[in-house]
C-alpha cells in the first residue's frame, strides 16, 4: 500500500510497520539496507512536527534467521546511550538542580581532587576534562562496580589541562554524567532508574540502562565484530595500533583500560544488566525517535526538555575543526550531545544526538522538526557516520525539504 500499515512477511527484507503517505522514500531506504545485506535486522522510526510518520522493522533477530526482527525486539545501542544520558542531565538543569556553567565540584566535592576544582559541568559533558579513563589497570569486576569507578575518576589527574582540548570519553562519560545526576537528584536515583522514571516512562518509551533480567530474551544478539580484521600490511597495522591500540588514548578510552576489551561481553546478560550510561543502553528505534521528538515539543502531551534548555544543550562548544585528542580526527560536542560535523553529519547544522559504535543513531533537528531513531544488530566497523543510518536520515530530510 502507498502509506499506512503494511507487512511484507518472510521476504528478503521481511519488513512491517507504519509509513505515512508521502514518506515511502524512507521505507525504501530502510529496505535497501536489508536487501543489500548491509543489515541483518533493524528498525527505523521518524517523527516530524511531533507526529509519527515512519515506524518500520525488518530482517531477522539473529544470524540464524530464527525469527523476524519485529517491534518487540530490543537492541544494544552503544554510545547512542550518551544522548539519552545527556537528556537526563538536561532535565536536571531545567529543574534547577544543576547548572552547566557551575563547577562539577559544587555538586560532587570529591571531584575537585587532582586540580579539577574549577572544571565546569559544561566542560565535563563536552569531553574537555581529560578523564577518558582512570589511572592504572581495571578489572571487569571493578568496571561493574559504580562506586569503584566514580571514586577512581574523582581522584584521576586530567590527561591535559582542562578546557585546552577535548577527547572522546567513550566509557567514562557515562560514569561522570551519571554520578552528577545521582548527586543532584533529590531521590539520589541511579542513572538507570532516573532515565526510566523521567525520560522513558512519561512518554511510554523503552530505554534501559540496566536491563531487567525478564527482558533479556527480547534482546537481539549483535552480529559481526566491532573491530576489523588485522591489516596484512605491517606498516598499516602499526599505524592502527598507534592510534587505536590498547596503550593509545582511544584504546584506553574505548576499553576502560582493558576491562571491556572482550567483544563477546557485549552479548552477555551481565553487561546488559549493569549500568554503563555511556554505552549499554538497550532500546528500539521507536523509543529513540519518540524520546528525541519529546525534546523538540510535546509528544502525547509531554515535552521532556523545554526549548530554552534544549537550545543551550545542543549548541556546539568544542572549537570548530579541533582534532579529538582520543579519536585524532575532529569531533563536535554540545552538552553531552554530539553535534553535526564531518564525523557525524546527522541532518546537518542544528542537529544534536549521538551515534553508536556499529551504526545506531538517535538524533533531532529543530530546524526541520525532525527526530530519528535507527537501531540494528549487524555491526559495522565504525564509531559514527554509518552509511545505513545516513541513508535513512537523508531520505527523511529530502521528504521534509520537498514539503517546503
Amino acid at each position: 500500500m502507498a502509506g499506512g500499515r503494511y507487512v511484507r512477511p518472510m521476504s528478503a527484507v521481511n519488513t512491517s510497520g507504519f509509513v505515512a503517505p508521502g514518506w515511502e522514500a524512507v521505507r525504501a531506504a530502510f529496505e535497501q539496507n536489508l536487501s543489500s545485506g548491509e543489515d541483518v535486522g533493524a528498525g527505523a522510526t521518524i517523527y516530524h512536527r511531533g507526529q509519527l510518520v515512519v515506524d518500520v522493522t525488518g530482517g531477522w533477530f539473529d544470524e540464524e534467521h530464527s525469527r523476524p526482527y519485529d517491534a518487540d525486539v530490543l537492541q544494544l545501542v552503544f554510545s547512542t546511550t550518551k544522548g539519552i544520558t545527556a537528556i537526563a542531565v538536561a532535565i536536571c538543569v531545567q529543574r534547577g538542580w544543576l547548572a552547566y556553567d557551575q563547577p562539577v565540584s559544587r555538586y560532587w566535592p570529591e571531584f575537585a581532587a587532582q586540580g579539577k576544582g574549577d572544571a565546569t559541568v559544561a566542560q565535563l559533558l563536552s569531553h574537555q576534562c581529560g578523564l577518558f579513563s582512570v589511572e592504572g589497570p581495571v578489572t571487569l569486576e571493578e568496571a561493574l562496580d559504580w562506586p569503584t569507578i566514580t571514586e577512581r575518576l574523582a581522584d584521576t589527574k586530567p590527561d591535559w589541562p582542562i578546557g585546552t582540548a577535548h577527547g572522546y570519553h567513550a566509557v567514562t562519560f557515562g560514569f561522570l554524567a551519571g554520578e552528577l545526576v545521582r548527586r543532584v537528584d533529590p531521590a539520589h536515583r541511579s542513572i538507570g532508574k532516573f532515565v526510566h522514571d523521567e525520560v522513558a516512562a512519561p512518554i511510554g518509551a523503552e530505554f534501559y540502562i540496566g536491563l531487567p533480567a525478564a527482558l533479556e530474551p527480547r534482546v537481539s544478539p549483535l552480529v559481526g565484530r566491532m573491530a576489523g580484521e588485522p591489516n596484512p600490511d605491517p606498516a598499516v597495522q602499526q599505524m592502527i595500533d598507534m592510534f587505536l591500540g590498547p596503550e593509545s588514548r582511544a584504546g584506553r578510552a574505548l576499553s576502560l583500560n582493558g576491562a571491556l576489551a572482550d567483544e563477546t561481553l557485549l552479548n552477555s546478560p551481565a553487561i546488559h544488566a549493569a549500568e554503563f550510561p555511556a554505552f549499554n543502553g538497550i532500546t528500539n528505534a521507536a523509543s529513540l525517535a519518540k524520546i528525541y521528538a519529546a525534546t523538540l515539543g510535546p509528544v502525547d502531551g509531554v515535552q521532556l526538555v523545554d526549548d530554552a534548555t534544549r537550545e543551550v544543550a545542543r549548541a556546539t562548544v568544542t572549537p570548530a575543526g579541533e582534532a579529538d585528542a582520543c579519536l585524532i580526527i575532529p569531533t563536535s560536542f554540545g552538552m553531552g550531545f554530539m553535534t553535526s560535523s564531518m564525523f557525524s553529519m546527522f541532518a546537518g547544522p542544528g542537529s544534536y544526538g549521538h551515534p553508536g559504535l556499529g551504526g545506531s543513531v538517535g538524533m533531532a533537528q529543530p530546524e526541520r522538526q525532525l527526530a530519528v531513531g535507527y537501531v540494528m544488530n549487524q555491526m559495522a566497523t565504525n564509531l559514527a557516520g554509518d552509511v545505513r543510518a545516513q541513508r535513512i536520515i537523508d531520505a527523511a530530510t529530502a521528504v521534509i525539504d520537498q514539503m517546503s
